[in-house]
């Protein structure tokens, strides 16, 4: 039902009276983090479309095909220093009533085309409602999994009721197992009590029961050859399920979704603010992953036409403050020093302990490392086994908070990053999440300077021919994160920024892509129907301290580790298997190696989640790693700032590049002669152009940095 309303929609002027309201009100749209101001009274869906925001709607604003939805969640938004409030949108109203009745909706919802903004308002778009959904794009890596699951099937003939036996259903159900199959157990679970009836009711008094451990936990009637299990990825920015056969080991059906938490904060910290500033607030994010769990396991099990109640192994990975919320763990002590643990133990519960609709599903939530290093490292841990191999590996799982491993059979060290959501395109002038028309693969000419481009869903080049034709029904507007690394690699190493990351604005009388921005340039990448696509000076800035805040961590490893040099570089996660190898060293987001030894695997914490829910050695394995693992926290170390620093530059300050240099052309160190227009003074040699934070780095002592001039 739609939350209580004052009453009926009234006019906009009368609402306006109603309390003390901003003149000229604010609108928010997550998780493109559009906003700006509107005229009271302008209906949600006029502000999506003047904003360019991407909310779907095909009857025109009539209130009938209702895919103009938006959630609403009022609230304390600190980021955008907003106060949400219940009345800051209009009254629910007739038109909504009649949808309402007509097709239902979800409490939070609100059709965009009735709801009018009246006050500072943050709303969020969810993955229905948009034209262009995200593609989330989380590839599966298993190999060499041996079957040993946590749950077994067997089919059991009762022998016929007679008139006088003193034994119960679940003495039956014991003594056959032992007597047919060798396996004891000791009870019965409730939920399969609650079955056992109906399941042996036939002539033939057969059925199918599932044991896990000394306990049967389900029961069907008849003869029953599959059991079925999920393991989930749950990312602070995407979330990625696997339904797998346990009899077998098939994997029946994979499935994403967007993390709706998005809407309280695109990184961990800033959803641990908005439970910090709104009491209750820890909640509303269990609630929101555990519906999106619940839809995601729903959308599985249809694809895999699969039963609800055959789920009966649940595994879930995510990092620290994942893993507490879907608990239901208050994550506010992972926000501040020192970054404490409710537990780093693996735990088990029924599937009803995390509101999960699968009656006979045990979960199973894997351990932690430590305040920063979760159970999805654990997962990769697992997946690559570094401490496994006999030379070091280093794992880096890519995201807003990027983890590091480094280790071999002997030893193993880890820490984490605050990358930020500047790699997936968030918080940049033209960045876009990874759906159908983002740019995703860019190379510049260093001649010309005339950059092409290719789009997630068509496989030409901008300057092939049919690209236009084959392009017409996508939307090409923004950059995803791996378009943003090439671009800003390829202008590295085209000259049109120096090693410092300052866009050279002398090229502007080179080629009109270099255009004046203020105080700095920018680089136009694109230009479509009044869209211009382009490379801001901030933007680069972004990058720069995205993936310096990553390479720190990865220098601050490799120096207790003792190590100068690797030779095995694998980059997870759904952002890292789609970066290109040769980008990732020109950026310098890891340490120079052979570009053959730098290699993508994928979601490993999904397939780490998937040997974990297909073997149960695999997860005593597991747990018994990560106890080994030595965690380096980098708030600590007084080398980070100066690790930091150095890893500002392109690739790097310091480092050489020896193996990049055999495959590409690297520039010559320049001086910047034109990153600044208006008689500012010109850098002498070594001199560090200022930057801007553009990312938070919550448990790391910044380096002191100065603004950009604007």
């Amino acid at each position: 039902m739609p939350p209580p309303a004052p009453a009926k929609a009234a006019p906009a002027d009368a609402a306006l009276g109603e309390r003390s309201r901003h003149a000229v009100p604010r609108v928010v749209f997550t998780p493109s983090g559009l906003d700006a101001e509107v005229a009271p009274g302008t209906t949600v869906l006029q502000a999506a479309r003047d904003l360019g925001v991407d909310l779907d709607s095909v009857c025109g604003g009539r209130g009938i095909c209702g895919r103009c939805q938006v959630a609403f969640s009022p609230g304390s938004y600190p980021k955008w220093a907003i106060e949400s409030a219940a009345d800051s949108l209009s009254p629910w109203g007739d038109t909504e009533d009649a949808y309402q009745e007509r097709r239902g909706m979800k409490p939070d919802r609100r059709l965009g085309c009735c709801a009018m903004v009246l006050d500072d308002v943050v709303l969020d778009v969810p993955p229905e409602s948009q034209v262009h959904r995200p593609v989330v794009r989380k590839s599966l890596d298993l190999s060499d999994v041996v079957l040993d699951p946590a749950v077994h099937l067997y089919y059991l003939e009762l022998p016929p009721s007679v008139l006088g036996d003193a034994e119960s259903m679940s003495d039956l159900v014991v003594a056959e197992l032992l007597s047919s199959h060798g396996r004891t157990v000791s009870h019965l679970d409730l939920p399969a009590l609650q079955q056992v009836h109906k399941a042996f009711a036939g002539q033939d008094r057969s059925a199918t029961v599932a044991v896990r451990g000394d306990a049967v936990v389900a029961v069907w009637q008849g003869y029953v050859d599959r059991a079925c299990g999920v393991a989930v990825d749950i990312g602070s920015t995407t979330i990625a399920g696997h339904l797998c056969d346990l009899t077998t080991g098939e994997i029946l059906s994979s499935a994403g979704r967007m993390n709706p938490q998005i809407r309280y904060g695109e990184d961990l910290m800033s959803r641990v603010s908005y439970v910090m500033m709104n009491p209750g607030g820890e909640k509303n994010l269990t609630d929101a992953v555990r519906t999106a769990l619940n839809e995601l396991i729903a959308e599985l099990c249809t694809d895999g036409a699969a039963r609800a109640d055959e789920v009966l192994e649940i595994v879930l990975v995510g990092n620290p403050i994942m893993h507490h919320i879907v608990a239901g763990i208050d994550p506010t002590p992972l926000g501040q020093a020192p970054f404490t643990l409710a537990t780093a133990e693996a735990i088990t519960v029924r599937a009803g302990e995390f509101e999960l609709a699968c009656p006979n599903a045990q979960v199973y939530l894997a351990p932690c490392i430590a305040g920063h290093v979760g159970a999805d490292t654990a997962a990769v841990i697992l997946s690559e086994g570094p401490h496994r191999s006999a030379t070091m590996q280093l794992l880096v799982d890519v995201g807003t908070n990027a983890e590091i491993v480094l280790g071999d059979a002997d030893r193993q060290f880890a820490a984490s990053s605050p990358t930020g959501p500047a790699f997936e395109g968030a918080q940049l002038s033209c960045g876009q999440r990874a759906t159908a028309g983002a740019i995703e693969r860019v190379r510049i000419d260093p001649t010309t300077l005339e950059p092409r481009f290719k789009v997630i869903g068509s496989d030409l080049w901008s300057d092939e021919p049919g690209f236009a034709e084959d392009t017409a029904e996508l939307d090409i507007s923004g950059i995803c994160g791996s378009g943003i690394i090439e671009v800003i690699a390829e202008m590295y190493l085209a000259g049109v920024i120096d090693q410092d990351g300052v866009v050279q604005g002398a090229l502007a009388t080179r080629s009109p892509r270099v255009t004046a921005d203020g105080r700095t340039f920018s680089y136009l990448v694109h230009e479509s129907h009044g869209v211009r696509l382009c490379i801001t000076q901030n933007d680069v800035r972004a990058i720069q301290l995205a993936k310096a805040a990553l390479r720190a961590g990865i220098e601050l490893l490799m120096h207790h580790a003792g190590l100068t040099e690797l030779a095995d570089i694998r980059l997870a996660g759904a952002f890292g298997s789609h970066i290109d190898p040769v980008y990732a060293l020109v950026l310098g987001l890891v340490p120079d190696c052979p570009v053959a030894q730098v290699r993508s695997v994928g979601n490993a914490a999904g397939a780490g989640a998937v040997r974990a829910l297909l073997s149960v050695a695999a997860r005593r394995e597991m747990e018994a790693a990560v106890r080994t693992v030595v965690k380096i926290e980098t708030a600590t170390e007084p080398e980070f700032q100066s690790q930091f620093i150095a890893a500002m530059a392109f690739p790097h300050a310091t480092a050489p590049s020896p193996h990049l240099a055999t495959v590409v052309t690297l520039p010559q160190r320049i001086e910047s002669s034109g990153g600044e227009r208006g008689g500012r003074r010109r850098r002498s040699r070594g001199e560090a152009e200022p930057v801007t934070p553009q990312i938070a780095l919550p448990h790391i002592a910044m380096p002191e940095i100065a603004q950009e001039e604007s």
